[in-house]
């Protein structure tokens, strides 16, 4: 299957989110589904898509039979075929849904951000579904997320947008170490700062002396 943009991954969550949330306003319409890919609430990254660019991502899932176009009445309106295409159930639908709208999680979050699309039991449920769309004979749309320092719990990411990058993030998290000629520097630093203060109590302990005075050092 053809890598999706960002933006098709958005298009094609939102379609499959609508479908089980708002079943009365499903197909969606050009505006709904802008709209909804635009949505403040429950979407990581933000988005600001028009709808040229919202109509040009459709017109790619269509190529790949992911979307499908309903004519009749004064505006045409949009499904997905997300299932049948990937050959996965609801369950494994609503997980992907899920990432492709909220960024990666880990499985607890998965359970309570797919409620409203389908209810496991529990999160070894989630966790039995991951892991078959992570060794998919044809090919694995999930992956589980190298655990970053100070995490409890790994995090899901799905593979519809190729391979995720984790390095940023994973850079944040690890501190960078100090190039060597920098750290010779500051030990220099400190040495003359030491030969300073030692020359300094030197003399106020002679000045001590011919005051007849006692030094604290």
């Amino acid at each position: 299957m053809k890598v999706l943009s960002l933006l098709e991954t958005r298009v094609l969550g939102t379609l499959y989110e609508k479908e089980h949330t708002v079943p009365d306003s499903y197909p969606l319409t050009l505006n709904a589904l802008v709209s909804g890919c635009n949505q403040k609430t429950s979407r990581s990254p933000v988005m600001e898509a028009t709808e040229a660019e919202v109509q040009a991502a459709l017109d790619s899932l269509k190529s790949a039979n992911l979307v499908m176009e309903t004519s009749g009445g004064r505006v045409s309106r949009y499904s997905h075929n997300l299932e049948r295409v990937l050959q996965v159930p609801a369950q494994s639908g609503a997980i992907l849904t899920s990432l492709m709208l909220r960024g990666s999680q880990t499985a607890g979050e998965l359970r309570i951000s797919c409620e409203r699309l389908h209810a496991f039991s529990d999160i070894s449920a989630v966790e039995g579904f991951l892991q078959e769309l992570a060794a998919r004979p044809a090919g694995a749309l999930a992956v589980e997320l190298p655990r970053l320092p100070g995490s409890r719990e790994n995090r899901w990411a799905h593979l519809l947008g190729g391979a995720p990058t984790i390095t940023a993030r994973a850079a944040q998290k690890a501190p960078a170490e100090m190039p060597s000629d920098e750290v010779a520097a500051l030990k220099a630093d400190i040495a003359r700062i030491e030969a300073e203060l030692a020359a300094m109590q030197a003399m106020l302990a002679r000045i001590c002396a011919k005051l007849d005075l006692p030094t604290n050092q």
